[in-house]
């Protein structure tokens, strides 16, 4: 009881952060008109998808099974669906498949550009609203495996045998998260490859002698560069990812393989609030790794400022 106290307390303060954080890149994104590029509709759409974990981590953590179960509709959901824990396991394996497809569109926008713009040539918000509604689809797949694993019986909610429930659970985690993990590793090695390449061909341009006497860049190494930026930033993302699921999935995976592993543990605790944290972190990274992030902040508290400002001179001017 005591773990499950300190993981309720942690889960709340993980939701609070990632409603705020999650808040923040939505509204910075949507004011900011530079950052509404193809690249940033699906940062947006990872941070809408953040933003509803944790909301879901907070109620979870607060609206608790009662110890006796109703045998009315409310039953079945609290059994099927609250008690297993499935509208936010939906949203982690959503907010995995978002990663990915923010992944694959790096990809083929640095590794095949010209197939890229080909692809998104006509009607490419329609495109990018498709990919997304796909994820989601992808994502509600290993769900269905979730829903048929308790059911209500005399008040309580009792595990359902299922046939084969091993050889399908090993199935989920390979489908939500071995799959993922080894696509993403292939295109960001593939990604990382290209970029190196890209910058020798660029190579050391003739600079161009601003008024000041200072140097500007030429517009392949600002591209290259803020490539670059995009990069990393995505790669921390990336690695983090790794960091918060890969304790869980491992756990996940040796359970359904047929070991004696409690899922009443610290160690089985500690992997769950992992798992929570990724729907918080994404933010600080941004805030931390990300240029255009930190710009468009920048633009947004320097337009409040100078309107605060211009008001303060009116009222002055006027008194």
């Amino acid at each position: 009881m005591e773990e499950t106290l300190v993981l309720r307390i942690y889960q709340d303060i993980v939701g609070i952060l990632g409603i705020l954080g999650n808040v923040l890149v939505c509204f910075v994104i949507y004011k900011v008109r530079s950052m509404q590029t193809r690249t940033n509709a699906f940062i947006f759409h990872q941070a809408v998808i953040d933003l509803l974990g944790s909301i879901l981590i907070i109620l979870r953590s607060e609206i608790l099974v009662p110890e006796i179960i109703p045998s009315d509709g409310l039953g079945w959901f609290l059994c099927h669906v609250w008690h297993i824990n499935c509208p936010q396991f939906y949203i982690f394996l959503e907010s995995t498949s978002s990663l990915l497809l923010l992944t694959l569109e790096r990809y083929y926008a640095i590794v095949h550009p010209f197939k890229y713009q080909a692809a998104f040539a006509a009607r490419p918000k329609l495109k990018v609203g498709v990919c997304m509604a796909v994820s989601w689809v992808l994502a509600f797949i290993p769900i269905i495996y979730c829903l048929f694993n308790f059911e209500a019986k005399n008040g309580q909610c009792v595990p359902v045998a299922i046939p084969g429930a091993n050889i399908i659970g090993t199935l989920v985690v390979v489908m939500q998260y071995v799959i993922p993990v080894a696509v993403m590793l292939f295109a960001y090695i593939r990604i990382s490859v290209e970029m190196k390449r890209g910058a020798a061909r660029v190579g050391p341009a003739p600079a161009q002698h601003l008024p000041g006497g200072a140097n500007a860049p030429n517009m392949a190494e600002s591209l290259l560069r803020a490539r670059r930026n995009t990069f990393k930033m995505l790669l921390i993302v990336f690695i983090t990812f790794l960091i918060c699921w890969t304790p869980n999935q491992i756990i996940f995976l040796l359970f359904n393989l047929g070991f004696d592993i409690p899922l009443s543990g610290w160690f089985y605790y500690l992997s769950v609030a992992m798992v929570a944290s990724n729907s918080c972190v994404n933010p600080m990274i941004y805030a931390f790794k990300y240029r255009q992030f930190r710009n468009g902040l920048r633009q947004i508290f320097c337009r409040q400022r100078n309107q605060a400002n211009d008001m303060s001179t009116i009222s002055t001017g006027t008194g």
